[in-house]
């Protein structure tokens, strides 16, 4: 999954999310950043990663679940 570069301050989530809570929540305020929250405390701390880490790790995991990922 691409990181879009850029400023933005709407959190978002996945398409996949099915409303039970059990979700993350990604915005990236300024271009050296990407946070991320749990959706269930969107008044509580976010973790903040650059977006190549946060590229990486979304990869693998996308990765992992398709059944491709490699050890």
């Amino acid at each position: 999954m691409p990181i879009q570069q850029g400023n933005t301050h709407v959190w978002t989530k996945s398409s996949y999310s099915t409303g039970n809570g059990a979700c993350v929540e990604v915005k990236s305020p300024a271009v050296r950043t990407v946070a991320v929250r749990d959706s269930k405390e969107p008044q509580g701390p976010a973790l903040s990663f650059r977006p190549e880490v946060w590229g990486a790790f979304v990869s693998r995991v996308s990765a992992e679940h398709s059944g491709v990922a490699r050890a």
